[in-house]
């Protein structure tokens, strides 16, 4: 039986007046890779970011795993779960941002090795031994002592996915990994997640790389005002997409 990873049903955010998400409806399969595209302001960032609930919904419902992310049912109620309880869930997604936020005072394997012994009790020494291996997973191994300033903007962006890998988290979100990345950085990050979706990674990928969303996607999911225009196979949503609005935003990246 396939199991479902992400359930977001009649989602709904605004910032104020501005409803920024009018009623997001999506499903992922575990294993699967997801690619949202869409133009800037679509709501795209915003709807991964309720997924791990750095913002609030104000109407539907986001389920992680089969757990209802950020709240909890009680007496037919939901009640929003105190900060601890959502710290909690967030150890089963892993987030990687446009910005690299790492630790510039640590080393490329001390900004892996710290979630870990900080967050989930691990030992200094397994937790230690764990990030070197995923820093060879990410092909920086020969990075471990170097500081962030001293590595690239590709390399960071590994790093980051590796210390996001640490806590072994069930989903990887991506919000516009590269887009901070000179062009010849792009591809060596690409190449890492890549190597995580053939692993079985279930991933949620905000992307302008539409190669990649062919490539490695399962799902395309094309976003614009706030709502999914289209959905489905990335060879057929980005190859010959049904909706006007998908045909339009194509012709002008392609």
């Amino acid at each position: 039986m396939t199991k479902l990873m992400v359930e977001a049903v009649d989602v709904h955010k605004r910032f104020g007046s501005l409803e920024v998400l009018k009623g997001i409806n999506l499903t992922v399969e575990q294993g699967q890779v997801a690619c949202l595209l869409g133009p800037s302001g679509s709501g795209k960032s915003t709807f991964l970011r309720c997924i791990n609930h750095l913002e609030k919904i104000e109407a539907g419902t986001i389920r992680v795993a089969g757990d209802t992310v950020g709240y909890a049912e009680r007496g037919g109620r939901l009640h929003e779960l105190r900060e601890t309880e959502v710290a909690a869930q967030r150890r089963r997604v892993g987030m990687v941002f446009q910005r690299f936020n790492l630790f510039p005072h640590m080393t490329a394997l001390e900004n892996v090795a710290e979630a870990p012994v900080q967050v989930l009790g691990r030992s200094k020494s397994d937790t230690r031994r764990r990030a070197l291996e995923l820093l060879d997973e990410v092909g920086l191994s020969n990075k471990a002592d170097v500081y962030p300033s001293a590595l690239s903007g590709g390399q960071q962006q590994r790093v980051a996915i590796a210390r996001a890998l640490a806590m072994e988290p069930e989903l990887m979100l991506f919000d516009e990994p590269t887009s901070a990345l000179d062009p010849e950085l792009v591809g060596e990050v690409l190449d890492v997640m890549r190597r995580l979706a053939e692993s079985g990674m279930t991933m949620i990928v905000v992307t302008h790389e539409i190669g990649f969303a062919r490539e490695v996607g399962d799902v395309a999911v094309f976003m614009d005002d706030g709502v999914i225009v289209e959905t489905g196979d990335p060879q057929e949503v980005l190859v010959d997409p049904s909706e006007e609005r998908t045909q339009s935003f194509l012709s002008k990246v392609l």
